[in-house]
């Protein structure tokens, strides 16, 4: 496809109309764009204002509605899926498909960027996702922090169902908790990802979603990677070579579903080093004895505040995408204590172990979208793989 377009008029006489349905009855009409279709989902929201397709393409968000609060959306387009890092992994992009079931904007715009290989709608349409645009943000964003997260249904089409019509196939969904997320978006084999330096130590990941810039994170720090399917158990050696590190990285759902996970951490070599990141977190805590909880409206953006503790006390700015948290009552004689914490609302936001062999991060440390300020976080987990 070309690029640097001006307006387009395929869109621009699009007359699809678009609609969502909201399960305490509420309803937002707007233009449609996108797949025409319907979609069910938990809808959500984040406050990011850049890197919508990072986000987009973002396992966390699978199985959601994703609401988009940054007015204007698609400005600089959709890269091209076939670019590739020397790891092999997409570039400006987190997986190879969309996640989310459906996505929510104010206005939608026309790219004009030179890495833009398709609009916001074509990918959309390509990928079988509806989008509305043109609905009031503001008082949808308003209703979900005031109620808390709630499950809607999102149609596309040139006709739209009646009320009644989207109110019986919303209650026909399923709920959000109920699915298997994790099997829709984890790996089905082990594969190896290479560095590229010679000797490189070697770190398992048991990947549940995990982001590309978190496997790219570990891999420019010199670093081979073994990415295996959730519910693996934990190798010490693999085709000859010796695992030194696990990573535990994010992926959609509830973490207490992932049993077959939370056991396999469980019954992990011990003092081997381990770093949980996101849904990771909240699975090593789970797996020590602690207890999480659903969010009221989570915590989605790339402008959140965390505050590390001692050694030496310190805020940072990270992105997050979680509904999920960590309850800090119940750590108490699980071998892990609280490491940081957001500052507004007191969530958990890290977890150490009395040795150096476990810790964790709620946020994301590789930033993809956001800010990358807490990236100490990998070289601090790497230096406890090289000495392991």
């Amino acid at each position: 496809m070309s690029q640097n377009r001006g307006p387009s008029p395929t869109l621009a006489n699009d007359d699809r109309r678009g609609i969502l349905f909201l399960e305490d009855g509420s309803c937002f009409i707007g233009k449609g764009f996108g797949a025409s279709t319907s979609a069910p989902g938990e809808v959500v929201f984040t406050t990011g204002m850049a890197g919508y397709p990072e986000s987009l393409t973002d396992p966390s968000y699978r199985g959601q509605t994703l609401l988009f609060t940054y007015p204007l959306i698609g400005n600089y387009g959709i890269p091209s899926p076939r670019s590739r890092d020397p790891y092999g992994l997409p570039i400006g992009l987190e997986s190879r498909e969309v996640q989310p079931r459906a996505v929510l904007v104010r206005s939608l715009t026309q790219p004009s960027h030179w890495r833009s290989a398709f609009s916001l709608d074509e990918w959309l349409k390509e990928q079988g996702v509806p989008g509305v645009s043109g609905i009031d943000t503001r008082r949808l964003t308003g209703i979900l922090r005031s109620g808390g997260v709630q499950r809607g249904l999102v149609a596309v089409g040139r006709t739209l169902p009646s009320k009644e019509e989207l109110g019986r196939l919303l209650s026909r969904a399923p709920q959000y908790g109920d699915e298997d997320l994790v099997k829709e978006v984890a790996p089905r084999r082990p594969t190896w990802i290479r560095s590229g330096k010679r000797g490189a130590p070697a770190v398992a990941v048991l990947d549940c979603g995990c982001k590309a810039s978190i496997l790219r994170s570990v891999l420019r720090r010199g670093v081979d990677i073994l990415r295996l399917p959730p519910g693996s158990d934990f190798p010490q050696r693999w085709d000859g070579q010796k695992i030194r590190g696990y990573l535990l990285g994010n992926g959609p759902g509830d973490p207490a579903r992932l049993q077959p996970v939370i056991e396999a951490i469980q019954g992990r070599p011990k003092g081997i080093p381990l770093l949980g990141i996101c849904l990771g977190h909240q699975l090593l805590a789970l797996a020590s004895g602690a207890r999480t909880f659903k969010m009221k409206y989570g915590h989605r953006g790339q402008n959140k505040p965390v505050l590390f503790g001692a050694p030496e006390e310190r805020g940072y700015i990270v992105s997050e995408n979680h509904g999920f948290a960590v309850d800090p009552a119940s750590l108490k004689g699980i071998g892990l204590e609280a490491w940081a914490f957001d500052p507004d609302d007191g969530t958990l936001e890290g977890l150490r172990g009395a040795s150096e062999h476990a810790f964790s991060v709620q946020g994301h440390p590789e930033g993809s979208p956001g800010p990358k300020e807490a990236s100490f976080v990998f070289d601090e987990f790497i230096r406890r793989v090289k000495a392991a």
